[in-house]
């Protein structure tokens, strides 16, 4: 069985300059009543708007704020935070405040239960309370569908901005990580299972997708040629390269 007796949790912040107080305190309440030490890290992905500012001003004890000047992508804000955490389980939750935290404690006792090296949060779980617009919901059916295709996943739910991964997961994974945006969680999963981290479970989510949608008809296309494009990159690393069986580089 997972022991833990620390956490840490990523959030990746891409202009939220509106409400990344409020995420960061929110997600604070829901770590306090846990019984485990924890560390909220931040990363800013780009000195854009005042989403830095205004992280720092949440004044959270347990909150780390980091950044850099360009944005380079979420997989790139991920991937820093998570080599720069400390905990025994370490995971990463999309800033914005659509995923719920509270469902945080009922995916950490999966992963203890399971002794899984991966817990994700699903759509597709059927204790999941989802409200999710239409064009997602058709482009996540035909990615997960692609997905599932190239790579043979046994989860259901690839996407979701919501994942736990054990240190040593960590540690040997996201070192090999490439993927700064589309693909990234697919890689993250494939590499994980490539590297023998094959016990992953899916766990319910409460998602209410409530902010505006980056995806529109002028641009739905162009989302599915860079996700397909970058997919198919992760699959000719792993397959034909064999890039992620090299020596891990010292990178961040």
């Amino acid at each position: 069985m997972v022991s833990i007796k620390s956490i840490s949790i990523i959030i990746p912040a891409y202009k939220q300059e509106k409400i990344i107080a409020d995420n960061i305190r929110s997600l604070d309440k829901t770590l306090s009543v846990l019984p485990y030490k924890y560390e909220i890290i931040v990363v800013v992905d780009g000195f854009l708007d005042k989403t830095f500012e205004n992280a720092k001003k949440a004044n959270v004890k347990n909150a780390k704020i980091l950044g850099y000047e360009r944005n380079l992508g979420k997989g790139h804000a991920v991937k820093y935070g998570m080599l720069r955490a400390k905990g025994d389980v370490i995971g990463f939750m999309d800033a914005g405040m659509d995923i719920n935290s509270a469902t945080i404690p009922l995916l950490l006792d999966l992963m203890k239960f399971h002794d899984a090296d991966i817990v994700i949060g699903s759509k597709l779980h059927p204790e999941s309370k989802v409200s999710y617009p239409l064009p997602r919901l058709i482009l996540s059916w035909g990615y997960r569908t692609f997905t599932e295709f190239l790579f043979g996943f046994d989860v259901r739910d690839t996407q979701v901005g919501l994942k736990f991964f054990k240190k040593k997961v960590v540690k040997a994974v996201f070192p090999r990580i490439v993927v700064k945006k589309f693909a990234f969680d697919v890689e993250v999963l494939a590499v994980s299972r490539a590297l023998g981290f094959t016990k992953i479970c899916e766990g319910p989510i409460e998602l209410d997708f409530t902010g505006l949608s980056t995806i529109t008809s002028s641009n739905f296309w162009k989302i599915i040629l860079f996700m397909l494009w970058d997919t198919l990159a992760v699959f000719y690393r792993l397959k034909i390269l064999h890039y992620y069986d090299r020596p891990i580089k010292n990178t961040s």
